[in-house]
Order: structure tokens, then C-alpha cells, then sequence
């Protein structure tokens, strides 16, 4: 058995080869996504937009088709599609329209670059994630998926960087330098090789046929058998189901956490601003700076550490993300009311920490509810439900607040629409929480 079991865990270099251009491409993935948000400010000075229109530009555009086409995506992925071409071709179409923004002349075609940007990225987490399982075995996967979600660090850090810098030179050649060296990458993915999908998951932990009838003395022998091959002992390995109970928990806890820790990148910018009048290139440097120290760290251990929980308690992965929603109420509270230089750094630091220290558990734990044959349906829908949060409810329910309150002509009321972040933060702990106990491992 031990023989077998170091077999299973044996990767191949191709395998790593694989995970580091597939975080590459999710770090352009990011980059392109997020850029944006640093860029508000001289959009809105050229554009005249409102707080809400900025929202419906920047995250809700790209949601719409991001969310409603990861789904499709997702199925596709899982029904022998080649997931490597799916991406490749995402790769190009959302790197060619992210730099085609530089040339919007108004709302509605700022509005057209972004829906194809969110067209284009909806390819990647569904076929990228399944891609990944198949690659590496079940025991690392938290880890992998932890090490490929470092691209959201890493290119959220570096939209930061770049976007305070370039805005000097205008935010139309931001997105110029940003978007359109991509198509290189897509043909990278393109002709990067497909795994052999991996079997179903119930043919690996097969009942075995009756044991013979014994007589009384060998009753020894049939507890035995029993303590192998009880089919309690080989239950919690069967995936409980996209409507399981703890998959529903699992998706409303994590687009709770996600709608407060997305507009932490979404309004952080104007916030810092407005209240703090802090220029770009500072809260590019700054925001860039924290993102990658706190945000590296946290994926790539993060999905270590929920692999520790997991290995403790049944739902241990869902009791660590309760942990980080629970963690981050508090700081949440300090970053809005606090107007300290040092305690914003402290709690913008903790903030981004727990707010991508999730991501590898997270997913790790919907392949496993999910089973083998629907995976990228699951994680599909896992990213439906944190993207709809933290994109089209949550960044408009902020800006609409902030219009509400006068935030532009008064920013301290901005401070108010933002305590949507910590009560989310709160709610989600408690679903976490909950879904942590209905799992069967």
C-alpha cells in the first residue's frame, strides 16, 4: 500500500513546467483585470463618471460575461474539450481587448472592451484548475492550486506598480503596455500538452465483493476485512455533490469573504485618494509593495496550511477560511476609521493576507465535493458565485452608497459605504463555519 501511495505522489517535471506557465498566464489573467481600479481617478477626470458608472466599468462589465460563460466553459473543460486550446484562445481575446481599452471614446465602448476582457478570462479558472488535478495527485492539490493562485498576488501587485507609474503617461498607454503582449503568451498555452484525465474517483475506492461466510472462529478474520474494507471507512473519499450542503455553504461563505476582500483592490485606490489624498504613483508603490510581501506568502502557504487543517478535522479547509473571514472583521474596521499612515500599512498588509490566503482551499475543496467528472462545472460555479458577490453586487452596492452619502464632495462618508466589507467578513465566518461540519472529510 505504501508503495502505491508513493507512486501516486510522484510528479513529473512536465508537471511543474505546466503549474508555472498556467500561474504565469493567471498572473497576465489579473493584471488585466485589476489594472483598471488604480486607473479610476484619471478616467473619472476625463470621462466626468460617476462612482456607480466606474463600478459598472471596471468590475461589472467584465463580470457579466466572465461569470456568465465560466459555467459553459467549465462543462466543456469536463467533457474531453482540449482545455489547453480553450485557454489559449481566452489568453488572446482578453489580452487583445484589454489593450484595444486605450482606445474607448466613451462609456459604451470602455463598457465593450471590458465585457470581451471578462469573455476571454472566463476560459481560464474552470480548464486551468481541472488541468492542474490531473497533473499533480489529490494530497497536493490545496498546495498547487495555492501555488497557481499566487498569479492574483502577483498580478494584482504588479497592476498596482505599473498602473501608479504608467498613469503618469496617461491610463490609455497603461493599457497599451498592459494588454496587447499577452497574444505572446497564448501561444505558449497553446501548445501546452494535455494530461490523461484522471479516472473517476469511485472506481478508485471500488466496494469490494462480499466477504466469504466464516464460521465462528474466524470471526477474527472478518473484522478484519471489515476495518479495510468497511464502506464507512471509505466513505468520506466519495465526492458529496454540487448540491450538497456543504458545497452551498461553501459557495455563499466564500462570495461573502470575496465580496469585502475584492473591494479591498476595487475602492482602495479612490478611498486612499479621496480621504487621504495620497497621489497614484504613492498608492501604486505602496499597494504593489503590500500586495506582493502579503499576498505571496499567503497563497503559497495558505493552501499548506488548509492542507494541515484538513488533515485534523473533517471541513478542516472550511474552518481555516472561517478563521481568515473572522480574522479580517477587526481590520477591516481599523483601515476604514483609522487615519495612521503605520496602522493603515498594518491593517492593508492583514487584510490582503487573509483575503488570498483562501484561494488554494477553496478550490481544493469544490474538486473534492465535486468529483472527478465535474470538477470544472464545480469550480465554475465557485467563481459564479464569488464573482457575482464581489463584482456586480458588492462594487455596485459600494458606489451606489458612495454616490448616496456625497463621498465625492465629502470622502469621510465613504468610510460608510465600506462597512459592507466587515460585516460580510462576519456573515461569511458564520457559513464557513456551518459547512465545515456537514463534510464527510
Amino acid at each position: 500500500m505504501k508503495n502505491l501511495e508513493n507512486n501516486e505522489q510522484k510528479v513529473a517535471p512536465y508537471a511543474w513546467y505546466a503549474l508555472g506557465l498556467l500561474m504565469f498566464i493567471y498572473i497576465l489573467n489579473f493584471l488585466d483585470r485589476t489594472i483598471i481600479y488604480i486607473l479610476f481617478k484619471p478616467i473619472k477626470e476625463e470621462m466626468s463618471f460617476s462612482d456607480l458608472q466606474l463600478a459598472i466599468l471596471g468590475p461589472t462589465a467584465f463580470v457579466i460575461c466572465y461569470t456568465l460563460l465560466g459555467i459553459p466553459f467549465g462543462r466543456l473543460a469536463d467533457q474531453g474539450r482540449s482545455r489547453t486550446k480553450i485557454i489559449a484562445i481566452g489568453v488572446a481575446v482578453w489580452s487583445l481587448f484589454s489593450g484595444l481599452t486605450a482606445y474607448a471614446d466613451g462609456f459604451w465602448t470602455l463598457f465593450a472592451c471590458r465585457l470581451m476582457v471578462g469573455v476571454g478570462e472566463a476560459t481560464l479558472g474552470p480548464a486551468a484548475i481541472s488541468l492542474l488535478s490531473d497533473y499533480f495527485p489529490p494530497a497536493r492539490r490545496a498546495t498547487v492550486t495555492s501555488i497557481y493562485s499566487m498569479g492574483i498576488a502577483i498580478g494584482a501587485g504588479l497592476a498596482a506598480l505599473l498602473g501608479g507609474q504608467l498613469a503618469q503617461y496617461g491610463w490609455r498607454t497603461a493599457f497599451m503596455i498592459i494588454g496587447f503582449p499577452g497574444i505572446i503568451f497564448a501561444v505558449l498555452v497553446y501548445f501546452l500538452r494535455e494530461p490523461e484525465r484522471d479516472k473517476e474517483l469511485t472506481s478508485k475506492f471500488e466496494l469490494p465483493p462480499p466477504p466469504p461466510q466464516f464460521d465462528q472462529t474466524d470471526k477474527s478474520e472478518i473484522n478484519f476485512e471489515n476495518e479495510i474494507k468497511n464502506p464507512e471507512n471509505i466513505k468520506s473519499a466519495q465526492p458529496q455533490g454540487l448540491f450538497s450542503t456543504p458545497f452551498i455553504l461553501l459557495c455563499l461563505g466564500y462570495a461573502l469573504l470575496g465580496l469585502a476582500t475584492n473591494n479591498l483592490s476595487i475602492w482602495g485606490a479612490t478611498f486612499y485618494a479621496r480621504l487621504h489624498k495620497f497621489d497614484l504613483a504613492t498608492i501604486g508603490f505602496f499597494g504593489g509593495i503590500l500586495t506582493l510581501a502579503a499576498g505571496i506568502p499567503a497563497t503559497l502557504f495558505g493552501g499548506v496550511i488548509a492542507d494541515w487543517f484538513r488533515q485534523r478535522s473533517k471541513g478542516g479547509r472550511m474552518i481555516y477560511g472561517s478563521i481568515l473571514s473572522l480574522i479580517s472583521v477587526p481590520f477591516w474596521l481599523l483601515l476604514i476609521y483609522t487615519d495612521s499612515i503605520p496602522l493603515i500599512l498594518l491593517a492593508n498588509g492583514v487584510l490582503l493576507f487573509a483575503a488570498l490566503g483562501w484561494l488554494g482551499a477553496a478550490a481544493a475543496d469544490v474538486t473534492e465535493i465535486a468529483g472527478v467528472n465535474l470538477r470544472g462545472l464545480g469550480i465554475a460555479i465557485y467563481f459564479f458565485s464569488v464573482n457575482i458577490a464581489a463584482y456586480l453586487i458588492g462594487s455596485n452596492l459600494i458606489g451606489f452608497l458612495s454616490d448616496k452619502f456625497g463621498a465625492t464632495e465629502n470622502p469621510a462618508m465613504m468610510r460608510y459605504a465600506l462597512l459592507v466589507c466587515p460585516i460580510d467578513c462576519l456573515l461569511s465566518a458564520v457559513c464557513l463555519f456551518a459547512g465545515s461540519k456537514t463534510r464527510r472529510d
